[in-house]
């Protein structure tokens, strides 16, 4: 199932490229979609005695993106022989000239390898938040040091049903096509499927407690009906997914339900760490319709604590606050 049209991908001229390239072609080639790869280039900045914009300036700047259009053509080459490849140079704040570009010519996915990933075992840095939070299609974030073929996929949905009945749809809409794409993902490559929710039952704490003192048994009661109204959402959220995928696919891949008691910042990066998962697909944004910073707080701490790669998605209707100049 082709899910993606245009691609970009955004390589360093300073690191190994090989895997991000190859995940980029190979999607590509799956998807029948174009692909460009794109590099950041510094933006020259005036020195002492150096007027801005002036001529020696200028001279240096052009100097810059010669040699990284350079150095960008070598990386491209040879993958051409296996697919058509748009190589361009960007100028400027890496996450504002990745979602421009993306802007000004309708790219449907962003593929880049993340950030210092060695940096205290972070797997993103700055630039990569900025685009997880305000680029307006899904960003996925390579790892450097993973095969060709993912083995495990892990779906992350929120199915939580405590929002205003539009934000519900939206959320509906989101979880699925988080799910159709690790679907599609999973197929293509032979991994096998996992799909999360984490829930909680809001109040238990304050229930045991010394103001309210519930009985014990009234507690386990409400907290098992907590749980089985999560377990049939995402049930019935499976089952729609299902109707769109073909029993062949939904049958042939079985995926594995997780139906995780606790904090989702906490139990969905434990989780695809004891899969030792390839690939989380989640959502980023809690709402849309308004420019700004969208991502959900639980979203941020779930990314931050990421050691596989990530595919982030945002639910329509999403609106970048970055314009192009």
């Amino acid at each position: 199932m082709n899910r993606f049209r245009r691609l970009l991908c955004i390589v360093d001229s300073q690191r190994p490229a090989d895997t991000v390239l190859k995940r980029a072609v190979s999607l590509a080639q799956n998807n029948q979609a174009s692909l460009t790869v794109a590099y950041v280039a510094s933006r020259v900045i005036a020195g002492i005695g150096m007027p801005e914009g002036g001529p020696i300036s200028a001279d240096l700047q052009e100097a810059v993106i010669a040699d990284s259009q350079q150095q960008l053509e070598n990386l491209v080459t040879p993958f051409r022989s296996q697919i058509a490849i748009r190589a361009v140079v960007l100028v400027g704040t890496p996450f504002l000239e990745i979602i421009r570009e993306v802007l000004r010519n309708g790219h449907d996915l962003v593929v880049k390898a993340p950030e210092d990933p060695d940096w205290l075992e972070r797997l993103l840095g700055s630039d990569d938040m900025h685009l997880l939070r305000k680029c307006p299609c899904p960003v996925w974030l390579v790892k450097r040091s993973q095969s060709k073929s993912y083995r495990r996929i892990l779906a992350a949905v929120d199915i939580d049903a405590d929002h205003p009945d539009p934000e519900l749809a939206i959320r509906h809409k989101l979880n699925v096509k988080i799910l159709e794409l690790a679907f599609s993902l999973a197929l293509s490559d032979f991994a096998e499927l996992h799909v999360a929710h984490a829930w909680q039952a809001v109040g238990e704490s304050a229930m045991r407690g010394a103001f309210l003192g519930w009985p014990e048994a009234e507690i386990l009661d409400y907290v098992e009906q907590v749980r089985k109204d999560h377990d049939e959402g995402l049930d019935e959220l499976l089952n729609d997914v299902n109707h769109t995928q073909g029993n062949d696919a939904v049958q042939f891949l079985s995926p594995t339900k997780h139906l995780i008691k606790g904090q989702p910042q906490k139990e969905i990066p434990a989780l695809a760490k004891n899969l030792a998962a390839d690939l989380v697909v989640m959502g980023t944004v809690a709402r849309t319709g308004i420019p700004g910073f969208f991502i959900g707080n639980s979203a941020e701490a779930i990314l931050e604590q990421m050691e596989c790669s990530v595919l982030a998605v945002k639910p329509e209707g999403f609106i970048t606050p970055v314009t192009v100049e």
